[in-house]
């Protein structure tokens, strides 16, 4: 794929908003966020962080989504950001460690144009990311308006005589 087309197939990047009941409107993607999660009748609080080290991480993930995520453009910068991300995810079944937070909801949003770029052999490269993504995208309400990506489970060629 060309790169000026790779570019362009990756979301434009928005500044969300959000009308609240009262007439406000907030604006930013970790205010929206935090204001939704908050919201959130069930798990607002689990989602936010339980403890201030987990909200100082949360912030983090929200700055990097923001900062590099959104504004990787050019494929050598996803790859880049990929590679990053994988390593860190090495240990990890989700962003905070070993629960769902919004951490890992915003990434995930973030990541899916370029994850969907990715060629099966591609996901493979990125395997923690990739696993992490898929065990997202099926976390009940997660993946709303977005589609379905497919993750090869199979293993293709076999690296042992026969």
């Amino acid at each position: 794929m060309e790169k000026g087309r790779f570019c362009q197939q990756i979301l434009q990047v928005q500044v969300p908003q959000l009308h609240t009941g009262n007439g406000r409107m907030l604006t930013g993607l970790a205010t929206v966020s935090k204001f939704l999660a908050k919201s959130s009748p069930s798990n607002g609080a689990k989602l936010l962080g339980t403890t201030p080290e987990e909200q100082a991480e949360i912030a983090q993930w929200l700055e990097y989504r923001v900062t590099v995520v959104d504004r990787s453009l050019e494929k050598k910068d996803v790859q880049a950001m990929l590679k990053e991300l994988n390593s860190y995810l090495l240990d990890k079944v989700y962003f905070l460690g070993f629960h769902l937070s919004l951490a890992d909801l915003v990434m995930y949003h973030g990541l899916h144009p370029a994850m969907g770029q990715l060629s099966f052999y591609e996901k493979q490269q990125y395997q923690n990311v990739s696993r992490w993504f898929d065990q997202i995208q099926h976390y009940p309400g997660v993946q709303q308006h977005l589609p379905q990506l497919v993750f090869l489970r199979n293993i293709l060629y076999s690296s042992f005589d026969h």
